[in-house]
């Protein structure tokens, strides 16, 4: 009769037990990686956000959403000097292709508000966009690299062609002005700071051209953008990439751990792979994805899971007090 009453006890203490014992999950807002954001599809080294793609580049390219419907989602370049739409990326030339919202273009030219900027630990550089100067303060010749060539040409037929669209009346100028204030900057290069600082150049404001076309003289169709090359790093290239092929052929997402080790506060960043049925694995969804807590992590979540010795402890412990009623 006294074991009887002393069940119902024991459950108790075991039910405490599992309470604190058992790793628990913070689900973040969005839980997952996805392969799309918006109509642009999101390959490794890129990720949708924390947790996703590559820890090297998470920081600067993350999914931003533009109103409440996902499907209007853009990626976004932050960089120190703002955020740029990302308007496509070439996984193949491993380049792409951003819009600094104070660009001008054929049909919408103004005064440049802020700089144009890269971060320099990041993995990214000025691809071979071309840079065309608007509404300079001559003589624009002035602009030179170290080595004095120049790297202006106010001469350039780009000049004539872009100061013929009637936007440019938005920056102070009549439509074809008598004194040409517009320069060619090519190479283009950054200035100390990684920036494009117009205001040293005594410039109001810029265009990017990423391609002429078959319309070398028709500025309404070039295609404007500023074109950034990236590269993974050859420890990245040779090792990680090969996991991720392989994760992304049996439909899953490329990602890394964000959990903290035992030791440290430091996230150990190793490869995952998440799989459309929420669990993660560190090879592919197709040889057996393992709930997140045997991996000790959970893919875009905060986890708090308890460490080995925790867990035997509590067992003890637990042992102990049943033993003792």
């Amino acid at each position: 009769m006294e074991n009887h009453h002393r069940l119902p006890l024991i459950l108790f203490y075991l039910l405490l037990l599992l309470i604190f014992i058992t790793p628990r999950r913070t689900l973040a807002s969005d839980p997952s990686c996805r392969n799309m954001c918006g109509s642009t599809q999101v390959k490794y080294p890129f990720g949708t956000g924390y947790g996703c793609g590559s820890p090297r580049f998470q920081p600067y390219v993350t999914c931003a959403p533009t109103d409440d419907n996902r499907d209007h989602d853009h990626l976004v370049l932050t960089t120190h000097t703002g955020s740029y739409p990302i308007t496509s990326i070439s996984y193949t030339t491993s380049t792409l292709t951003i819009t600094p919202p104070s660009m001008s273009t054929c049909f919408n030219m103004q005064p440049s508000q802020s700089n144009f900027g890269l971060d320099w630990p990041s993995p990214f550089q000025l691809g071979p966009s071309t840079f065309i100067l608007l509404s300079c303060q001559p003589p624009t010749s002035s602009l030179t690299v170290k080595d004095s060539s120049t790297v202006c040409d106010p001469n350039s037929h780009l000049c004539a062609s872009i100061y013929t669209c009637p936007s440019v009346v938005a920056l102070g100028l009549p439509l074809f002005p008598p004194t040409n204030t517009c320069c060619v900057y090519a190479p283009a290069n950054l200035d100390g700071k990684d920036e494009l600082n117009l205001r040293k150049m005594k410039c109001s404001a810029f265009a990017s051209v990423v391609s002429l076309g078959d319309y070398a003289t028709d500025p309404a169709r070039w295609q404007y953008g500023v074109t950034l090359g990236y590269n993974n790093g050859v420890l990245e290239s040779n090792v990680v990439e090969t996991k991720c092929k392989s994760c992304e052929i049996s439909d899953g997402v490329c990602g890394y751990s964000t959990t903290n080790s035992d030791h440290d506060h430091d996230h150990d960043n190793s490869f995952l792979c998440v799989c459309k049925n929420g669990l993660n694995t560190t090879t592919d969804c197709n040889n057996g994805a393992v709930p997140y807590y045997a991996q000790d992590a959970f893919w875009g979540s905060s986890v708090s899971s308890l460490p080995t010795w925790k867990f035997w402890y509590g067992i003890l412990a637990g042992m102990t007090i049943c033993m003792a009623v």
